[in-house]
């Protein structure tokens, strides 16, 4: 089979790359940002009109991408998804394994762990823990040696909160998970990094979130701007790039420093539940 060029001239020019949560957010524009750089990318997400109107864009701004239906939580559905991009592009070079279930219904009803539906749990690690699994188990097959593979995991995976337990249990699973996946697969130059972000300025959030709650997370940061899905698209392109060849087994925390100082927010929280008993 021929083989499709990518955009000439990029760090990642020809390189097949799979995202998955694809349709938005985070994932949409990793897709954007390598294909830009020059790879072939899949564009794969549970919302099919979503993915297609990502890689339309792609397309439009002359890259190479397709549009695949997924739900990552099956085997046989994430077995299909690999096995048609690889038919469309090649073996594959980079993964970036991003699709979590943030639905209304299922993370809108993450609060108190004493009240939590155990069909809540168990969604979450379907998709958050088992899709990234999956993921990987039938990638890292199709995958090229010196392929990379980026998680997306969260600071909720690394430090405690009053609510969200399931997804933030979730999200530390993967941490763990990048370690095993590069412990395996390094002797075939395979690396396997996560990115921890913080509230990312997603259209999703600026729509869910009161200004009282957006003042909140404010005044948690180090920095006086708060990440943007392109600043982390902008770091899972460096992972996946020959330029971050000796960085594996790590995740990186993009915040704005949310997490790098004492959390003064939480502290005066406490103080005021104990004047509300």
């Amino acid at each position: 089979m021929r083989r499709p060029a990518g955009r000439p001239g990029g760090r990642l020019a020809g390189r097949v790359a799979l995202v998955t949560g694809a349709a938005s957010g985070i994932g949409a524009a990793t897709a954007r940002r390598l294909a830009a750089e020059g790879a072939l990318v899949g564009v794969a997400d549970l919302w099919a009109a979503g993915a297609r109107r990502v890689a339309e864009r792609i397309r439009s701004a002359g890259g190479t991408a397709c549009a695949l239906r997924c739900d990552v939580s099956q085997e046989a559905e994430v077995k299909a998804t690999v096995s048609e991009l690889t038919a469309s592009f090649g073996p594959l070079d980079v993964l970036h394994s991003n699709a979590a279930c943030l639905d209304r219904d299922v993370y809108g009803r993450d609060r108190d762990l004493l009240d939590l539906a155990v069909e809540v749990w168990d969604r979450t690690m379907a998709v958050n823990v088992r899709g990234a699994m999956l993921m990987v188990k039938h990638t890292v097959p199709a995958m090229r040696d010196g392929g990379a593979i980026v998680l997306t995991s969260s600071v909720s995976g690394l430090v405690g909160a009053t609510d969200h337990a399931a997804y933030g249990t979730s999200k530390s699973a993967l941490t763990g998970l990048v370690r095993y996946v590069a412990t395996m697969y390094g002797s075939r130059g395979i690396r396997c990094n996560a990115i921890a972000p913080g509230l990312v300025m997603t259209d999703a959030a600026r729509e869910a979130m009161p200004p009282e709650r957006l003042a909140e997370k404010a005044a948690e940061r180090l920095l006086p701007w708060p990440a943007e899905p392109d600043d982390v698209a902008a770091l899972a392109a460096f992972l996946v790039s020959d330029e971050a060849r000796c960085v594996t087994g790590q995740t990186i925390v993009l915040d704005s420093g949310t997490t790098a100082h004492r959390p003064e927010h939480a502290i005066r929280a406490w103080e005021r539940a104990k004047l509300d008993r």
